[in-house]
């Protein structure tokens, strides 16, 4: 295989690795945003903790698996990344660590303000990594302050422009939705019910986010929309095309469609964003008067053509066994959730 065709295959696989994340850790990051709305009391919370419980730790596999993907194909994006987005990245880190106690912590005492407080822990270790994950994604869609030594020139507040919070704000919806959605599939009554009601209001949210962010887009980051027309009309329409979708499913009372839907919906806006920042992994914002640079591609930050072969070699391997995995614990822990005395 050509370089050229490996670093292309790379940008598409880590592409693939970071839409499954959104789509299976997305559902339990939005479910845990819900908690304290779906659940009134002990016995509803701990229906949502047992939804999301056997799968939350295997979903985000997709995440570093992704991060692995990204420094071992791509090592110069990956140091950027790291190191400009420092905080941002410990804060989500963090926040995932905290969430992922809660699950262990949460009924190792019998008292209420215990679990109460680790109630509150899983909502805000779900909302931070929901929100400054999709705020990540607009400063990727717009482009960072870049030196030409491949080194990120802003500061942590350079990344809190208005138009990667929209970004951020839309993702949420997005997450919140889609987590409302897995939890009509996933239990029974006043709980289920409650998802609905905000499985619809999420919707409705999202769609007007979306439109706002592709109007935004258009006019804060219009390089990522030059010479590619088919991006501007085809994926866009696909994605509203999804919700539609979506929409019909909630109304019909058909959630597993509507979850379907959903995550086709998610997945037709992470296609949308690599389309557009493609060939780009990080464009730069402030400094194409430098000759031939506007930021890291796949192309002038890639690994050598000896480590990308390896490395797919390894992922054709490695890649299968992970969506066997996948596969055979949803499998196994498939239908609506069933309350026991142990557990969370």
């Amino acid at each position: 295989m050509s370089h050229a065709l490996l670093q292309n295959i790379w940008f598409l696989l880590i592409g693939v690795l970071l839409t499954g994340y959104a789509i299976l850790d997305g559902f339990d990051l939005g479910a845990g945003v819900l908690l304290p709305w779906v659940a009134r009391n002990d016995r509803e919370r701990r229906m949502v903790f047992h939804a999301i419980g056997p799968f939350w730790d295997g979903n985000e596999v997709w995440l570093l698996t992704g991060g692995g993907a990204l420094f071992a194909a791509f090592p110069h994006v990956y140091a950027t990344v790291f190191s400009g987005f420092y905080l941002a990245l410990m804060l989500v880190l963090f926040a995932l660590i905290f969430r992922a106690v809660s699950f262990e912590f949460r009924s190792r005492v019998e008292s209420p303000r215990w679990r109460a407080f680790w109630d509150g822990a899983l909502c805000v270790g779900s909302l931070v990594p929901a929100l400054l994950l999709g705020v990540a994604v607009g400063n990727v869609m717009r482009g960072v302050p870049l030196t030409a030594d491949m080194e990120y020139a802003g500061s942590f507040f350079t990344l809190l422009n208005p138009f990667s919070l929209l970004v951020g704000i839309t993702g949420l919806a997005m997450f919140v939705t889609h987590g409302a959605v897995y939890l009509m599939n996933k239990t029974n009554g006043a709980v289920a019910e409650r998802a609905r009601k905000w499985a619809l209001r999420g919707w409705f949210a999202l769609l007007i986010l979306t439109l706002l962010t592709g109007a935004a887009a258009r006019w804060d980051a219009p390089a990522r929309f030059q010479g590619k027309p088919a991006l501007i009309w085809v994926l866009p329409a696909l994605v509203l095309l999804f919700m539609a979708a979506t929409r019909v499913f909630l109304a019909q009372h058909h959630p597993g469609k509507a979850f379907l839907t959903s995550s086709l919906t998610i997945g037709g806006l992470m296609a949308l964003f690599g389309a557009a920042c493609y060939p780009y992994l990080l464009p730069a914002r402030n400094v194409v008067d430098i000759a031939g640079y506007q930021g890291l591609s796949i192309f002038n930050a890639s690994a050598s053509q000896l480590t990308l072969l390896t490395m797919l070699i390894i992922a054709l391997i490695g890649v299968p066994i992970m969506l066997a995995y996948t596969a055979y614990i949803y499998r196994i822990f498939r239908g609506k959730v069933v309350l026991e005395e142990e557990g969370y």
